[in-house]
């Protein structure tokens, strides 16, 4: 049983059922091809059946080594790009408190997470190191081969820091390395200094790694429930191997609905969410549905808005700009917390007429209303539906996008599973930089 609902009701204008339900016999072979391992990608299709396959042994061995993160640590620091760091990012700002970074670590019951080697900002890497001169730190440092560029640079200063801060020996029991089974120079790296290390899988690609130790270890250092964010990805792999038909089946509805707006000039998809903490998590789905799509001259451009704030500023383009948008909205029907609005005798303001409403009220009022303005302007919606987020309702949502993306991708006949234009900025930077044998 999932909890999360999609909602296509707001595409009726463009897309009718019986649109919709010529893509069955397709879909159904991109299933079939999917959970075979036969398309295009499919030696990295270890994501599949990754919720149900993950052993106790490990997810203990994983708590195991959070916990001891946790006892010695104020701060770890999390090193990796892409999907190295950004859906261990998008579970932990999604569920911590807004302001975790001005709590104490007795009041989030977990050390702080910091992100570093996903970018080279020389600025970055400059406070961080003050910052960590005054912190018990430790370090998770990911990477498939341990020479990409950013999280590889970020890694030598953090090295030398910790090193030189507690002493090799004891540097060596604050350090994770996340990366290749038997190869690779983090490996080697490793094996060296005698790091605890855990396996990225050599079948899923880093921005479908988030259920690997990749994005498991950080988010159960950071002090939440693992299991139930793997809970809820078996319960959405099953539910969605379960369901043949298109109607449903919610990533097909969604991979489907969203391939048919493209091919009608809806060649922008805007997620949209209300709810501040989802903020990285749209960040992560950029990357995912970019980096899985955008090749061959085709695919849609996934951008995101944070509502209300942005209706404030990008609400003008998204009304009345060039139409060839949609959105895709995160739709969360209950929030942790219960604020009243309270009355104001002077009333200047002029609100006291949702005086003993709660915020989350106005909040969904403002969904509704800018859905209907929205669409009435010719920007489609989809909602995907949750009832609140926790680690199981996120665990759900995970994988309903993996899914929907890799058959969304089939849809477009692309391969979902490589990303050969990431190399191109790479081959110029390194030859500007004179690498040698360029």
């Amino acid at each position: 049983m999932i909890s999360l609902n999609i909602d296509i009701s707001k595409t009726a204008g463009l897309i009718s059922k019986n649109e919709l339900n010529l893509f069955e016999k397709e879909t159904n072979l991109h299933f079939k091809s999917i959970y075979n391992k036969t398309g295009k990608g499919n030696d990295f299709l270890g994501w599949v059946d990754l919720p149900v396959n993950l052993s106790q042994s490990l997810i203990k061995s994983i708590e195991n080594d959070a916990e001891k993160l946790k006892k010695s640590s104020d701060v770890v620091v999390v090193v990796g790009i892409g999907g190295s760091y950004l859906g261990s990012k998008a579970i932990i700002d999604a569920l911590s408190n807004n302001f975790n970074q001005l709590l104490d670590k007795d009041e989030r019951n977990a050390p702080l997470i910091l992100f570093a080697g996903q970018n080279i900002d020389e600025d970055y890497m400059a406070d961080l190191l003050k910052i960590l001169d005054s912190k018990n730190y430790s370090i998770i440092v990911i990477s498939k081969s341990g020479t990409t560029t950013e999280p590889a640079i970020a890694f030598r200063f953090l090295k030398n820091h910790i090193e030189k801060k507690y002493g090799k020996q004891e540097a060596k029991n604050r350090v994770i390395a996340i990366t290749d089974e038997k190869k690779g120079a983090l490996k080697k790296l490793s094996d060296n200094e005698g790091y605890t290390t855990y396996v990225i899988p050599d079948d899923v690609g880093g921005r479908y790694s988030v259920l690997t130790p990749v994005g498991l270890i950080p988010v159960a250092v950071a002090g939440f429930n693992i299991k139930q964010l793997i809970k809820g990805a078996e319960n959405m792999q099953n539910h969605l191997k379960s369901e043949k038909q298109l109607n449903d089946n919610p990533a097909a509805i969604y991979a489907v609905t969203r391939n048919i707006l493209y091919r009608k000039g809806k060649t922008i998809e805007i997620m949209a969410n209300y709810c501040p903490r989802l903020a990285t998590f749209t960040e992560w789905w950029k990357q995912l549905f970019g980096e899985s799509e955008g090749k061959e001259n085709k695919g849609l451009f996934p951008a995101g808005v944070n509502f209300t704030t942005d209706l404030h500023s990008l609400g003008q383009y998204i009304q009345e700009g060039i139409r060839n948008i949609f959105e895709t909205v995160i739709s969360v029907e209950k929030p942790k917390n219960q604020l009243i609005i309270p009355d104001d005798p002077d009333n200047l303001d002029g609100l006291n007429y949702i005086s003993d409403k709660r915020i989350s009220y106005v909040n969904k009022m403002a969904e509704k209303g800018t859905s209907m303005a929205h669409v009435d302007g010719d920007v489609p919606n989809i909602f995907i539906k949750l009832p609140e987020i926790n680690e199981q309702t996120l665990g759900e949502l995970i994988y309903f996008f993996e899914m929907s993306c890799a058959l969304s991708g089939y849809i477009l006949k692309v391969n979902p599973f490589d990303q050969p234009g990431v190399e191109a900025y790479k081959t110029n930077m390194f030859k500007l930089l004179g690498k040698p044998g360029l």
